[in-house]
């Protein structure tokens, strides 16, 4: 009932798509030269031979899979379809995808528009990163007969519940994966439970990802802005965290008057209201955006830009990850982890709650609950950079025990493709 609910409304809402996504358009949340994407037609044409097509849903899933994009490109002598729904992983892809990859926006989950889109591309192996559940997506690639795995799953225990509320549903979407890889020991169990056929760990894609990039000019640049200044980096801020940081940052000044507290917010378009927020406070603010650099009177650095964290981590020891203090659940510590920056977090992270677990025991401390406690740990960050310092070469050296997740990936595609031909 839940299932025949949602498809009776998505071809009831089907006309009024071009007026919606038109609107997104002007809002700069769609291409608008690439509008026929989202309505199943394609851009281009479908190249010869195997295809893969990898489905997530943003810039985070996509980066977790760009490593098993070029991997499977090289060892399993095919092209692959990469398909998200945002703006910015369309322009990242574009930008990072290795030759005989390409980028489609997916199809608005509506039955029409996701058979155009198959019909077309014709798929011989169907890969969904993470936790990306669309019914009409997953039913219509299935129905076609194709082979099918859930990777890199990700299931927290919060959307464990919420989909228990339709056990149905969520048992007939994932018994159409004919293999899901999930990242950690609870991931699989609450998989199994919601009727998933076939579930092994593989761990974190992410784990196996390179490094966050960096821009070495802008980063020696900001580096010789900063000298040996004190460094607080909030990481991936969510509204109602700023005020915690900036009240941190001004406890910090009182013990450490040269200290600099950079905010990186998840959506950078949040710059000008953050700098509002901390002007009010009497702080003195600059923001990327600008073009500013943290010249020495600065006490707070807004870094609204989009692809630079890979700069920040490489400059702060440690990093307060956002999305934590309120209950978001989390951003991926991995990042951070990778670069040698240690964890602080609040007490949300569903998200990625057995990854923080790993760390948090490595570091043996970096949970908080409050702002109190937050710039507590802080100062005493700031105060013993010996300690902060080891702390991130635990973080880093539990982030490497979760490596393997690529290999055990691109094996299990090449034995889907392999039985599909025989």
């Amino acid at each position: 009932m839940t299932l025949a609910l949602y498809r009776g409304a998505m071809d009831a809402l089907s006309p009024a798509v071009p007026a919606l996504l038109r609107r997104r358009a002007r809002l700069g949340k769609e291409d608008p030269s690439r509008l026929a994407e989202r309505y199943g037609l394609a851009s281009r044409a479908r190249p010869g031979g195997t295809l893969i097509w990898i489905h997530g849903a943003s810039v985070g899933e996509s980066l977790a899979a760009l490593p098993l994009v070029s991997a499977l490109v090289e060892k399993a002598d095919c092209h692959v379809l990469v398909t998200t729904g945002t703006v910015t992983s369309a322009k990242m892809m574009e930008e990072r995808l290795p030759p005989r990859a390409f980028h489609q926006y997916v199809p608005i989950d509506s039955r029409a528009f996701v058979r155009r889109f198959l019909a077309h591309w014709r798929p011989d192996l169907a890969l969904f990163i993470e936790s990306e559940l669309w019914p009409n997506l997953i039913l219509e690639t299935h129905a076609r007969g194709g082979p099918m795995a859930l990777v890199n799953a990700r299931l927290s225990e919060r959307s464990f519940r919420g989909w228990n509320r339709a056990p149905g549903l969520a048992r007939r979407l994932l018994s159409s994966f004919d293999l899901c890889l999930a990242q950690d020991e609870g991931v699989a169990r609450r998989l199994t439970a919601l009727g998933a056929l076939s579930v092994q760990i593989a761990g974190s894609l992410k784990a196996d990802a390179p490094p966050l990039p960096v821009d070495e000019i802008a980063l020696a640049a900001f580096r010789a802005a900063v000298g040996s200044r004190p460094v607080f980096l909030a990481a991936s801020t969510h509204p109602g965290e700023e005020e915690a940081v900036l009240r941190t940052a001004e406890e910090l000044r009182k013990k450490r008057s040269d200290a600099l507290t950079i905010i990186v917010p998840r959506h950078p378009a949040r710059g000008p209201e953050i700098e509002a927020l901390a002007r009010t406070r009497g702080l003195i603010v600059s923001r990327r955006a600008t073009g500013a650099l943290p010249s020495r009177n600065i006490q707070l650095y807004i870094a609204d830009t989009m692809g630079e964290l890979g700069l920040f981590y490489r400059v702060a020891p440690f990093a307060f990850l956002g999305g934590s203090l309120v209950p978001h659940g989390g951003q991926n510590p991995l990042e951070a982890a990778r670069l040698g920056a240690a964890i602080v977090t609040g007490p949300h992270t569903h998200n990625f709650e057995e990854t923080f677990s790993l760390l948090l025991s490595a570091q043996t401390e970096g949970r908080v609950h409050s702002a109190e406690e937050l710039s507590t740990l802080v100062q005493k960050l700031i105060a013993d950079p010996a300690a902060a310092a080891q702390l991130g070469a635990r973080a880093k050296s539990a982030s490497d025990c979760l490596r393997g997740a690529l290999s055990a990936t691109i094996a299990a595609a090449e034995a889907l493709i392999t039985h599909a031909h025989t």
